[in-house]
């Protein structure tokens, strides 16, 4: 038989103030840098002078030195004197450990002829590490068989995380009293979804805001708004969860008509409210459509930079300049403008964008993905899809001249279009010299800034285009 703990205790809990009757109104305003700032108002009953108040339902990941309170009823007569946030939650583990060089039972059911017999032996707990270790009758048993029974609950040990507060107020009666405080471990990210056409000029968007509540509490009916921006918090206090985490499961909701947020500039970030109230559950994922647009117009790129492996991480300075190393790979870009003129013009919240495609069967197929910050309308977004099956950049360092102070050098770039189609390739190049000028160059250029320089190189279908430029360093 598996040892079980049955607790049978008897107690009870007085308090000079009742413990705080219905939730009024509650409404969560979640940044997306994993906290959130909690308001709430509750009724209280309340008597003249100084109470002893437990707040039961506050999540396990509050900040209590965050904590305001006001007694919208009297804010002059009532005010919190002491605060304690009590977090020691019961488990099994604890209770045990509580009961350590003390007295347990142990009931075990002894099988007579054709009865069963209950049998209730006393013993000494010595140890729960590695198992039960118990002192009966001057012997000692680990993990004996039989179910451990504890005769009452020990002190310091609570259900749920509490908020115990000594009050004094000298306006007996209801009060109506406000509560906020700030809470971790609940975030809020966006993710994107486009849909682009089969001649890669327009695409839909839709955006999602997915919120994810580790916080240790549920927030029923509760006004939602959102802070995107990058707001600075300090990080101090620190709770950790007891028990295990259990993700709850997703929400997909239908498709809405008509925005379900309200979009505003606030302060120096933007803020989403959420046009109706919302219970966000406990370990639970929540998703929420807050923008549909169509018919956007887009443009794909095609970008050969043969002095850097990736979009996001360049080779050495040296390399760029010596042309020693290449890279052959040609991205894909895909951009859009987030204008009103293009069908969107709203602040965009930082978050993931995955891109997909109709095939010749009409069955959407992924074509990639990227990361964009924090993007206010009418700025550009560009997004890095992957490497150009058919299309192959070379990179390579014909002549080199030098002197004391000054280089010549010069650069042959090969873009080879194995495609069945027309393209246009943007070349970029680097130049991290103090002092440069180009002397030369087949195609022509424009300075983009202090270092860089583009060429627009057109590729015929199947067909190969060779760039060579000289450039000058001095110092």
């Amino acid at each position: 038989m598996k040892n079980k703990i049955y607790l049978s205790f008897f107690f009870s809990f007085i308090f000079l103030s009742l413990i705080f009757s219905q939730q009024r109104e509650i409404e969560l305003t979640i940044y997306n840098q994993n906290f959130a700032l909690v308001k709430e108002k509750r009724e209280l009953e309340l008597k003249k002078g100084t109470h002893i108040l437990k707040i039961l339902d506050i999540p396990a990941q509050i900040e209590p030195t965050s904590l305001h309170f006001k007694s919208i009823t009297a804010p002059k007569e009532c005010f919190i004197l002491e605060q304690n946030f009590e977090y020691d939650l019961i488990s099994q583990h604890k209770l045990l450990e509580k009961y350590i060089d003390k007295e347990i039972w142990i009931k075990e059911y002894i099988q007579e002829k054709d009865t069963t017999k209950e049998v209730i032996r006393k013993g000494i707990l010595l140890s729960i590490q590695d198992g039960k270790v118990i002192k009966i009758d001057n012997k000692i048993y680990i993990n004996p068989e039989g179910t451990i029974i504890l005769p009452e609950l020990p002190e310091g040990l609570i259900t749920k995380p509490t908020l115990s507060w000594v009050i004094s107020n000298n306006k007996e009666g209801k009060h109506l009293v406000e509560i906020s405080y700030i809470t971790n471990e609940i975030n809020w990210s966006s993710d994107y979804v486009l849909v682009l056409d089969k001649q890669d000029r327009y695409l839909d968007l839709t955006g999602w805001i997915t919120i994810d509540n580790r916080s240790g509490a549920t927030y029923k009916d509760a006004k939602l708004k959102l802070i995107a921006g990058d707001v600075h918090k300090i990080e101090e206090y620190k709770v950790a969860r007891r028990g295990p985490l259990s993700l709850g499961a997703e929400v997909y909701p239908q498709m809405a008509a008509e925005p379900q947020f309200k979009e505003q500039e606030f302060f120096e970030y933007h803020i989403y409210t959420l046009q109706r109230r919302t219970t966000i559950k406990d370990n639970e994922k929540k998703q929420i459509e807050f923008i549909n647009s169509s018919n956007i117009q887009a443009k794909k790129l095609f970008i050969y930079d043969g002095a850097r492996f990736s979009w996001y991480r360049s080779v050495s300075v040296a390399d760029d300049l010596y042309g020693d190393k290449c890279n052959k790979k040609v991205w894909v870009i895909l951009e859009f403008k987030n204008s009103k003129e293009n069908n969107l013009g709203v602040a965009l919240p930082k978050g993931k964008i995955r891109v997909y495609k109709k095939d010749e069967e009409e069955a959407l197929q992924f074509i990639g993905e990227d990361k964009i910050d924090h993007t206010p309308k009418d700025e550009t977004i560009k997004i890095y899809l992957g490497n150009a099956f058919d299309i192959v950049g070379e990179r390579k360092l014909l002549d080199k001249k030098t002197s004391s102070d000054w280089q010549e050098l010069e650069i042959e770039i090969k873009i080879k279009n194995r495609k069945k189609e027309k393209i246009e390739v943007i070349v970029v190049e680097h130049h991290y010299a103090a002092n440069w000028k180009i002397l030369k160059a087949t195609h022509k250029w424009t300075k983009r800034d202090i270092d860089t320089i583009e060429f627009i190189l057109p590729v015929e279908k199947e067909k190969e285009e060779v760039l060579t430029y000289s450039v000058k360093y001095w110092w």
